[in-house]
């Protein structure tokens, strides 16, 4: 059996070396390869940390909502037992995603989330894909056809831990691309091949005739004038 967490979070912003907070997780249970109905998914309390309207804008999660919320010190000892030893997937997680929720896992004295047990979509999107202009996971889901419908009007931990789940299925079923210098080398060598530009190339095996040389000599005589 195959199991795989895929994981996203929502932040009052994208500094949490100045104080920013994770304020929800979603995460969802993919089992060789096939969703299931096991998720996690809390909203937590930043702690009086206020967040501010571009941040709210794109999440729509208020400070007001927030109050009654457990704090990260209760949320995530849960979520750790969710994801236990197996992979986790985040989209950007080498850059986002897990230095946050690690920061915040320092904060409170748990143990951080392995390097070897993270896993980052998108360079592994960077690497099996060629032809989407972005790697954002909107621009994946739609390369690869998944719905973005329940994303409309806000984004959500849970919601896109799901597409993000999605998109990781396709991700995991398109084969890894070839190597650009490989590809390179062997256009070269096909290249080399050509009977009249590789090594090959029939070569004269009489001297130029007089006419051929005088022409040649008063060529470059004027070249060289």
């Amino acid at each position: 059996m195959k199991r795989i967490i895929c994981f996203d979070i929502e932040t009052t912003g994208l500094e949490y070396m100045k104080g920013d907070r994770c304020i929800e997780i979603g995460a969802v249970e993919m089992i060789d390869g096939r969703l299931t109905d096991n998720c996690f998914h809390e909203y937590i309390n930043p702690e009086g940390k206020i967040i501010p309207p571009d941040s709210y804008m794109v999440h729509k999660i208020s400070n007001a909502f927030l109050e009654d919320k457990p704090t990260m010190s209760t949320v995530a000892p849960k979520f750790l037992k969710f994801i236990s030893d197996s992979p986790i997937v985040a989209h950007n997680g080498a850059d986002f995603d897990f230095p946050f929720i690690n920061y915040e896992l320092s904060k409170i004295g748990l143990s951080q989330i392995p390097r070897e047990q993270q896993l980052d979509s998108i360079v592994i999107a960077r690497n099996r894909v060629f032809g989407p202009k972005s790697y954002s996971l909107d621009a994946l889901a739609k390369w690869y056809g998944v719905p973005l419908t329940a994303r409309a009007e806000a984004h959500g931990a849970l919601i896109d831990a799901e597409i993000l789940a999605k998109v990781f299925k396709e991700l995991e079923n398109t084969a890894p691309a070839p190597d650009v210098n490989e590809i390179i080398a062997k256009q070269h060598e096909d290249f080399l091949k050509h009977p009249k530009i590789g090594i090959n190339f029939p070569r004269r095996s009489f001297p130029a005739h007089e006419d051929e040389l005088n022409d040649y000599n008063d060529f470059m005589k004027k070249l060289m004038a």
